[in-house]
């Protein structure tokens, strides 16, 4: 079987594929992007390369008998004036750079795409570990009460007014006041931002209320940029007093369900998962 090619970036997302990708018997061949390189993947087949370095990518993938590729862990858009191109990297750039300025999901786009000519199979991190999709309803503590239920469906209105400008894929909403939407800080600075607001907008750890919400943007590229979520997601929703996580069921990834589980249960906060048609 020819081994699972992983285009990998920081978090535990790459971690898990590539364990998944061994124990199922595929094999993985893991390339480190320079700059986002995770210590846990030096364990796995494959190599050390520079984001730019596209046509070194390819040959890679090529010679270690990939055929099937996904991208997979946290990858900050570079500075691309600094980057370091290869042949490839400079034809590729002209499209890049237009597709950026339309926003990542383009980006992201323009890279599937160019895969695919190369006669890769692109995968997304769901398609090659299905276990990490979030199911529908309670996964975690209390079912979330009507008026939580409330926030939820309000916060995934947000999400996705928001997602379909590509800002970001998240939300809190408390008591029906959204206190943020996720942008380019990423969902950890989001709710640190949260942490700081005044107590009487929000929730504390001995009065909880309040959801973050989680979902794809509208039309996404379901392959390269599902939203994710972990233990440390559930420790930064639980300290900036928010009641729970709620995630679109199908839409999003648990890392280590098990332990997120555990962790939201000591820490006094639910998890769920809503369905889309629970906005109508």
């Amino acid at each position: 079987m020819a081994p699972l090619g992983i285009i990998a970036g920081l978090g535990d997302l790459p971690v898990a594929i590539a364990e998944h990708a061994v124990e199922s018997g595929q094999g993985a061949y893991v390339l480190r992007l320079k700059g986002f390189d995770d210590p846990g993947l030096a364990k796995f087949p494959g190599d050390l390369v520079g984001i730019g370095e596209v046509g070194g990518i390819l040959k890679k993938l090529k010679s270690a008998g990939c055929e099937e590729v996904v991208f997979a862990g946290i990858v900050k858009r570079p500075d691309f004036g600094d980057l370091k191109l290869d042949v490839k990297g400079v034809t590729l750039l002209p499209k890049v750079l237009s597709a950026a300025k339309k926003g990542d999901d383009a980006l992201l786009r323009v890279l599937v795409r160019e895969f695919e000519k190369q006669g890769f199979k692109v995968l997304g991190s769901h398609e090659v570990h299905a276990k990490l999709l979030a199911p529908e309803g309670v996964i975690a503590g209390a079912k979330p009460t009507s008026e939580q239920m409330e926030d939820i469906l309000h916060g995934a209105r947000v999400a996705s007014a928001t997602g379909a400008l590509d800002i970001g894929q998240g939300a809190v909403v408390c008591e029906g006041l959204v206190l943020a939407v996720e942008a380019q800080e990423g969902t950890d600075s989001m709710l640190e931002r949260c942490r700081t607001l005044p107590e009487e907008i929000r929730g504390t750890e001995f009065a909880r209320k309040g959801v973050l919400v989680k979902r794809p943007k509208p039309g996404q590229e379901l392959r390269i940029d599902l939203p994710t979520t972990g233990v440390s997601t559930v420790e930064k929703v639980a300290a900036a007093g928010l009641a729970g996580l709620a995630v679109e069921a199908g839409g999003a990834l648990l890392l280590d369900r098990r332990r997120m589980v555990e962790r939201a249960e000591e820490l006094g906060v639910f998890i769920y998962g809503f369905a889309p048609e629970d906005e109508a």
